[in-house]
């Protein structure tokens, strides 16, 4: 019989519980106490790590609780991993674990979960000044809850580690951790069935990096300042809900090559577009909420995307994709379509909510009696010639429009959403969403 995820999880800790009853062990602060008790220690006894700092390294290689008084801090004194788990069934929580070693070959972290160490537990520590915070090397059911995770910031965005990195791990949790100052918040890299869930990220690269990894959860998380939110690449079936981005640089959402997923009640906010020393928008660095590269085959429902320099940009050969009851509000271009086919944006007789939609409603159902098309002909030709922003107010320029207007004929392949929505509906959908799941 196969387990869902919760059910994984309830038969690990059962399984945890029924190992040799514990021997509770005292560790004082110094230098290598602690590297003493915990090698004489026996499988399954919980070692108490005493306030102070423990200036030692950890390897862990039976299943044993690692547990810290308020002011216990372990310090690696600059130099390798801080603790090593190379066993299953430890567990480490309440420890401020501090001054990873800062090679990235070595993949130094304050925590590295060997492959063999299954069903290990990392919760409620303060993680600082650390290259990788959590490294886990491809175990499987590893919880990861409720840490705090300060990265190197003195060094460049590229020679840091991630807050958590996941390689090749199958039924993680990673949940309720607060990161950044890393390169990346979460990194998940070929590791299927995984758990993303209200995680809270900010000041790095990508939010929440994914490539190669499939049918995972990721939900609830909010990233705030990063270059891009959700940076997710060659992924497919994963389920991507009520996630937030706010202030985030260059992209909220981005996919590529992501197909067969679903996103749904995701709000992105305020995407300001990468800027110069003097505050000034990099020419081809203007902010998009959602960025669909090469993607096929997903759902949109239900997701609101304001306040951005480009709502949505659609490229690359992205077909077949729904969408449906989603908010663009205020966005300075609504749709960037760089596609030769047209597409309809609206699903059985659900359009999307548009902020500058001008149609109306005669017969009072909610939807708008004319279609909505977010470009014309103007448009595609500006982003084929950016030069040619300098002829906007022509008379040619708006004799174009207007004749794109009055004739769609001339009008280019493009979206158009039949039904478009006359009031956002992003609240009560996404409530009605998130009871049924």
């Amino acid at each position: 019989m196969l387990l869902r995820f919760p059910e994984l999880l309830a038969a690990r800790a059962a399984f945890v519980a029924a190992l040799v009853p514990c021997t509770v062990l005292a560790a004082p602060a110094g230098s290598s106490p602690l590297a003493r008790r915990v090698q004489a220690a026996e499988p399954g006894a919980v070692v108490q790590v005493m306030p102070g700092v423990h200036r030692t390294h950890l390897r862990i290689d039976k299943p044993l609780t690692l547990v810290g008084h308020k002011g216990a801090v372990i310090d690696g004194n600059g130099d390798g991993d801080v603790i090593r788990v190379a066993a299953p069934h430890v567990s480490i929580r309440g420890l401020t674990i501090r001054h990873s070693g800062s090679d990235l070959t070595a993949m130094n972290a304050g925590i590295f979960v060997e492959q063999q160490a299954d069903d290990v537990d990392i919760a409620d520590n303060v993680l600082d000044k650390v290259l990788f915070g959590v490294y886990l090397d491809g175990p499987a059911r590893v919880r990861v809850v409720g840490n705090r995770i300060r990265g190197m910031t003195e060094l460049r965005s590229q020679d840091r580690g991630d807050g958590i990195h996941l390689w090749n791990d199958r039924h993680v949790e990673v949940s309720g951790n607060d990161i950044s100052g890393t390169r990346d918040g979460i990194y998940i890299y070929i590791s299927p069935h995984n758990r993303i869930v209200n995680n809270t990220i900010h000041d790095v690269r990508y939010g929440v990096h994914y490539m190669y990894s499939n049918h995972d959860r990721l939900a609830g998380n909010v990233t705030t300042r990063t270059v891009a939110g959700y940076a997710l690449m060659q992924s497919r079936n994963l389920t991507v809900l009520n996630n937030r981005s706010e202030q985030d640089s260059r992209y909220g959402i981005l996919l590529n090559y992501v197909t067969y997923s679903e996103f749904t009640g995701n709000r992105v906010e305020g995407v300001t577009g990468e800027k110069g020393a003097g505050g000034q928008v990099i020419p081809g660095g203007e902010g998009k909420g959602l960025f669909v590269y090469n993607s096929e085959f997903n759902r949109f429902i239900g997701n609101r995307i304001a306040d951005c320099p480009i709502g949505i940009h659609v490229t690359a050969g992205s077909d077949h994709n729904r969408f449906s009851q989603n908010a663009f509000v205020h966005n300075r271009v609504q749709v960037k379509y760089v596609q030769n086919f047209k597409e309809e944006w609206s699903w059985n007789g659900a359009g999307n909510y548009w902020s500058d939609y001008l149609g109306w409603d005669l017969d009072g159902d909610g939807k708008g009696d004319t279609p909505y098309r977010p470009n014309d002909g103007v448009d595609v030709l500006l982003w084929k010639y950016p030069q040619a922003r300098l002829l906007m107010s022509s008379p040619a320029v708006l004799a174009l429009r207007y004749v794109q207007r009055a004739f769609p004929v001339f009008t280019p392949p493009s979206v158009q959403d039949s039904h478009p929505l006359m009031h956002d509906q992003t609240e009560t959908g996404n409530r009605k969403y998130a009871q049924r799941h």
